[in-house]
């Protein structure tokens, strides 16, 4: 494979090097060490090159909320019976939320001690899109008095009107309604509406790897505007972002181990070695549904858990048990609303827990998802998603590294309900 055939191939490294000519350019067109444009003639440039990001984030904008509800639905649906639902499905749903909710936790607490977010300067994001004060400001959050009324209001009256006005929660929920329904009635009377909405996720999921490839251009495009308006500097919170996501996946990895040495009751160095298989394919793919043939190989032949038990809760992790995925959210929304000095209240952060928890089961299982449905929650707290440029233009490695966790997590519930299940059949 010629170098060019292998860079058109490989999303990842056209970034990679969007991002480098980026800051050349950048450096180039500043006043630190370059030309020094004056700045009637830098907005003039930085306006055109800004033009990719703008088409990236409508076509966004346009299929986000159909992804999301399609995906949520067929992964409830997919369960199948009730009666799987009442029994192994319950428990292991039970596990999942716990690890995820685990998972935010971590999230939140190391993103709110390092502040990665105000290490970097944000001004010309908000000049070169024209972002007012109100656009960056988040809604003031609920009073108690409130909460009754909200709580009622999450359940949408009008889908369609919760859809106009970007209530992202409201539609996660009108989701899993509508999933739960369908997979407690026969299959057969549910497939006609099931083969719709795999069809629309089909279209959304094309349409989001079309976008994908203006995402090189809408780097570079953003890049040099933010290095030669305020300099290389600009991009040292980068480092601090994606140091801080690497840590905590790496916490949740100790939690796993943690897990398997007193839940499942395995040896951890003997378990962990035997993962080794699927959390390479997972680091090099970026892809749990792509990992999972091997994953559930390794959980049967390697690991010796029970078939009946990978068998479901293997297909059923990789569809809704994103522990990596969703910690990421939380730490790139508290990235960008520091980013662009947003004070989260107590209740924007309860939305922004929720909202990743229900987004967590919606991310489809192909490379850099999540970074997409990362949009969900933005749009949910009123943070400008123009943020999610910057985060894609690093987003391979941590993309790569949270797949690895995701994969983890779900060889790690197959070993704990392996243990319980041996333990009421003995």
């Amino acid at each position: 494979m010629t170098l060019k055939k292998y860079i058109l191939k490989n999303l990842w490294l056209q970034v990679v090097i969007s991002l480098s000519i980026g800051l050349f350019i950048g450096v180039l067109l500043g006043g630190d060490a370059g030309v020094g444009l004056d700045d009637e003639s830098l907005d003039f440039v930085t306006s055109y090159l800004s033009i990719p990001a703008s088409i990236f984030l409508s076509l966004i904008y346009m299929i986000i909320v159909p992804l999301i509800f399609t995906s949520i639905v067929i992964a409830i649906t997919s369960l199948g019976s009730t009666d799987k639902l009442k029994t192994l499905g319950l428990g292991v749903g039970v596990y999942f939320v716990i690890s995820t909710v685990i998972a935010i936790t971590v999230a939140v607490l190391l993103v709110s001690a390092v502040s990665p977010g105000s290490l970097l300067d944000i001004s010309v994001l908000t000049e070169s899109f024209d972002l007012t004060k109100e656009e960056v400001k988040v809604k003031e959050g609920f009073a108690l008095d409130d909460i009754p009324n909200a709580v009622g209001n999450i359940i949408p009256k009008n889908p369609v009107s919760s859809y106009l006005e970007g209530q992202m929660l409201s539609i996660l929920i009108f989701a899993m309604i509508v999933g739960l329904s369908m997979a407690a009635l026969p299959r057969e009377s549910v497939k006609p509406l099931l083969d719709v909405l795999e069809s629309i996720q089909k279209i959304t999921i094309h349409i989001l790897l079309f976008s994908m490839k203006i995402v090189p251009f809408a780097v570079f495009g953003l890049i040099v505007g933010m290095v030669s308006k305020v300099g290389i500097s600009s991009m040292v919170g980068m480092g601090a972002y994606m140091g801080t996501v690497v840590l905590g996946l790496g916490i949740m990895v100790l939690v796993y181990m943690l897990i398997i040495k007193f839940v499942a009751k395995r040896s951890i160095t003997s378990t962990f070695s035997k993962m080794r298989n699927p959390q390479t394919l997972a680091f090099s793919t970026g892809s749990s549904m792509a990992t999972m043939p091997i994953t559930l190989k390794t959980a049967d032949d390697d690991l010796k858990i029970d078939p009946r038990v990978s068998k479901f809760v293997i297909p059923f992790g990789t569809t809704v048990n994103m522990d990596g995925t969703a910690l990421y959210q939380v730490i790139a929304v508290f990235f960008l609303a520091q980013l662009f000095s947003i004070e989260l209240s107590f209740i924007s952060i309860l939305v922004i827990i929720i909202t990743t928890l229900l987004a967590s089961i919606g991310t489809p299982a192909i490379p850099g998802a999540g970074v997409i449905v990362l949009s969900t929650i933005l749009v949910t707290v009123g943070i400008p998603p123009i943020g999610i440029i910057l985060l894609i233009s690093v987003d391979r490695i941590l993309d790569m590294t949270r797949t690895m966790v995701n994969v983890t997590g779900d060889l790690t519930a197959s070993c704990v309900f392996d243990k319980i299940t041996q333990e009421k059949t003995g």
